[in-house]
């Protein structure tokens, strides 16, 4: 058969079997439609780029309000001991269920789980609220430990979102934007007690402050109720999210087992993980409660977490410089942090010499420098950089998880990793802290842990950070297959840019390869049993039966260093090289 016979009998000659459109795969028309807010462009809701702003404005109403509360130094009261109980407990919990939690969130679905993680936050605000009034510590350490479980949820769920939802060229992006509206709601909910407290000096927060964070945080948990589900998402290019179509608690649980198995190199990443939260307890009781006033600790949470916006988006857009290889994105940016650590604590070290636990004991008398006071710039520069550090921090350990997989399932569970175990250091950094160990003493373990952690994490760093992950290894991790994630309409179409052969035969036949039990997939001459396999023997095939269907040059185009380079299916399609059978009989019943 030549070329101009393949061409006019797959031109003229009906199909047997229909055209491939994929609209199981798909949500309602209105999901993939933007639309304009005035001069803005408003994403569809079915997209990574909407998504990731929805979970972010959850977070912005939930977790984002709990850090504003928390920011004020024992949440707004006089003494931090039940505080600093409370998050002993909220930490404990959320370790030991944290570190599950990809698997209750993979079971349960994102939507659900967002919600209920939601609902932790507006219980544990009521509860301050209840303490406020009876100083009830059993009830303020019950839903300490209550929001814990639901802190594990919701940070699973969003770090599932945040990491696997955009291409692998955007994850800098989409990570800084997240951290940036996140903390925005610390910005917001540090100016609620501002404004109320701007003209008192003392050390409380009354109650209308708690009752504004009550409704904020609920608009927040009810919001989460809205959140597409992820197998209707879809990316700019087609793509849909990996994640498992049929989960059970028993697959899950034994997900959790196989990720620890398989990717096993996570562990080296687990200091970073525990260091990345235990500065948190430093830096609100430690620094900003017994140095400052009521009123000046507002102030500082208002910069602390604007800082944090600021430091998130030039952390994450520097992490997605094209001209540089991911490999090496990934070590500049530990020494960056490396640096960070010890520049900025180091100038933390000369401001903690000026007092000391003895100097500002809290009680009723007790008194904090005012922003008015001569000391106070270098009190808040010290805080601002602090905040800049955290969000520096927060994105880079996000962007290296997200740059080991794709896989949603898998980044749930390493999200579930990070949360549980970054709980458990701050766990026992509120713990010291509620001992009344000296502020010198927290400040050098503080120091000693973050730089030590950048280190223990660097050969993890270099050796599995890849520029790409290929699409069949993350599919391992899941029931779905390339068929699921990549739509036939898609490489056909970019199959047909290099052949004379028409669109719709190329989905016909991809249709039925990646549907079929096909012998020969087993050929030892490529990898394994699937779809990609199948789909590199059948373009060979394509040229081989075609005589020139597909340009002459295309098989010796193929490029081994491909797997190192950006990854598109465009790209891949050029290079394919194997053999097959589907186009062959497909063409011989045209």
């Amino acid at each position: 058969m030549d070329e101009k016979n393949v061409t006019e009998v797959s031109r003229n000659t009906p199909s047997p079997i229909p055209a491939i459109e994929n609209t199981e795969k798909r949500g309602k028309p209105w999901m993939y439609k933007t639309f304009k807010l005035g001069p803005v462009t408003i994403p569809a809701y079915a997209t990574p780029q909407f998504q990731i702003v929805f979970v972010a404005m959850v977070c912005f109403l939930c977790p984002g309000m709990f850090n504003a509360v928390n920011g004020l130094g024992a949440a707004g009261q006089v003494s931090a001991t039940d505080i600093n109980n409370a998050n002993t407990a909220l930490n404990a919990t959320f370790s030991a269920v944290g570190f599950f939690c990809g698997s209750i969130c993979n079971r349960l679905g994102l939507r659900l789980t967002l919600g209920l993680g939601g609902f932790g936050y507006f219980f544990y605000v009521a509860s301050i609220l209840s303490y406020n009034h009876n100083q009830n510590a059993g009830f303020l350490i019950f839903a300490g430990a209550l929001l814990g479980v639901c802190a594990g949820m919701l940070w699973s769920a969003q770090g599932a979102v945040m990491m696997s939802y955009p291409s692998e060229r955007e994850k800098g992006r989409y990570i800084s934007r997240f951290w940036a509206i996140f903390n925005f709601g610390g910005v917001i909910g540090a100016l609620i007690p501002l404004g109320q407290n701007m003209h008192s000096t003392a050390g409380k927060v009354n109650d209308g402050t708690y009752i504004a964070f009550m409704i904020l945080m609920a608009a927040g948990f009810v919001l989460a109720c809205f959140l597409c589900d992820p197998k209707l998402v879809r990316r700019d290019d087609g793509t849909g999210i990996i994640l498992m179509k049929n989960p059970s608690w028993k697959s899950e649980i034994l997900g959790l087992l196989e990720v620890l198995k398989t990717d096993f190199y996570i562990i080296g990443l687990f200091p970073l993980f525990f260091a990345s939260n235990w500065f948190y307890t430093y830096h609100f009781q430690d620094v900003n409660l017994p140095y400052f006033n009521l009123r000046t600790r507002s102030l500082n949470n208002v910069l602390y977490w604007g800082m944090q916006i600021i430091g998130a988006f030039l952390v994450g857009y520097l992490l997605d410089i094209g001209k540089l290889s991911r490999p090496m994105r990934a070590k500049c940016a530990l020494a960056g942090l490396l640096i960070l650590t010890m520049a900025i604590w180091g100038g933390g070290y000369a401001f903690q010499k000026q007092y000391t636990r003895e100097s500002t004991l809290l009680d009723e008398d007790h008194v904090g420098y005012d922003f008015k006071d001569s000391k106070y710039i270098a009190g808040m520069f010290m805080y601002m950089f602090y905040g800049f550090y955290d969000a520096a921090w927060q994105v880079t350990a996000y962007w290296l998880m997200a740059s080991l997989t794709n896989n949603s399932r898998k980044l749930a569970c390493f999200a579930g990793f990070y949360k549980g175990i970054q709980s458990a250091g701050a766990a026992i950094a509120s713990n010291i802290d509620a001992r009344q160990v000296p502020f010198m003493t927290q400040f050098a373990i503080n120091w000693g842990m973050l730089a030590g952690s950048v280190l223990i994490a660097a050969p993890i760093v270099i050796k599995y950070v890849r520029n790409t992950v290929p699409i069949e290894e993350d599919l391992k991790f899941s029931d779905e297959t390339i068929a699921d994630v990549v739509p036939e309409n898609m490489v056909a179409e970019a199959m047909a840019k290099f052949t004379d052969l028409p669109t719709e035969v190329i989905r016909i036949t991809l249709k039925d390869l990646l549907d079929r039990d096909n012998e020969w997939t087993q050929d030892s001459q490529l990898p394994g049993p699937t779809a990609l396999a199948d789909l590199m023997r059948t373009t060979k095939r394509m040229h081989e039966i075609g005589e020139g269907v597909l340009s002459d040059n295309w098989a010796d185009s193929w490029d081994e260093d491909l797997p190192a380079k950006p990854y598109s299916w465009q790209d891949l399609l050029r290079k394919i090289d194997g053999e097959g059978l589907s186009l062959v009989s497909k063409l011989d019943m045209q």
